[in-house]
């Protein structure tokens, strides 16, 4: 998994943009394109607005591309909750107090903010980089509920834990609440969703990557 921060400090707000985990989702531009213009450089100047609008459009940038900071204040808070909303023919979108590792248990990205890829095209896995467009198929309907409730109802571990097994699906651990495109949710606190996108059953795995050989690189 790649990445490639780079940084735009303003008088008051500091936005910090990943190039790798950018898949020009245009909600920054399309929120405030005095700050956020592509066609011009540096493509990001904060200054250009009010840091209380720079503040609301940042958490927009779905992939957690975008960050800003107050300058000398904490980081953007953590949500309440933790969601995966499944993008038609995109990824799943993550948002809450989520950390993603690798079959061998290494943490490679904790974050409020993720787009991982569930067409099994992307060439950086376990992150989308936008190569479903135009070559994968999913309107972002919930064809089951295969979502487990917890193993303790006295469960108070609030952090959402998404694994990359190998060659094999995203195992989720803690509260989520998964959304289709139509609003529909099912809720729980253990599931295996999809990343080969081959599965009847998505956004859950049905066992298909082994089918299709699937290599998560």
């Amino acid at each position: 998994m790649d990445t490639n921060v780079y940084t735009y400090e303003g008088d008051d707000v500091t936005v910090t943009w990943d190039q790798e985990r950018c898949i020009h989702a245009q909600a920054c531009v399309d929120g405030l394109p005095t700050v956020f213009d592509p066609e011009r450089r540096p493509w990001i100047e904060p200054d250009q607005a009010t840091p209380d609008a720079v503040e609301a459009v940042v958490p927009q940038c779905p992939t957690g591309a975008l960050h800003l900071t107050r300058n000398g204040d904490d980081p953007e808070p953590t949500p309440d909750e933790n969601r995966i909303s499944l993008f038609p023919n995109g990824p799943l979108l993550v948002h809450g107090d989520a950390e993603l590792i690798d079959s061998d248990g290494e943490t490679l990205l904790t974050d409020t903010r993720m787009a991982l890829c569930r067409c099994g095209k992307s060439s950086n896995k376990p992150l989308c980089d936008g190569s479903h467009d135009g070559d994968f198929e999913d309107a972002g309907h919930i064809a089951v509920d295969h979502l487990s409730p917890p193993d303790d109802d006295g469960e108070t571990d609030t952090a959402l834990r998404i694994r990359a097994t190998e060659d094999g699906p995203f195992v989720v651990e803690g509260p989520v609440t998964i959304e289709g495109a139509d609003e529909e949710t099912v809720s729980g606190h253990r599931g295996a969703l999809c990343r080969c996108g081959a599965s009847g059953s998505k956004p859950f795995c049905d066992g298909s990557h082994a089918e299709v050989d699937f290599e998560a690189g």
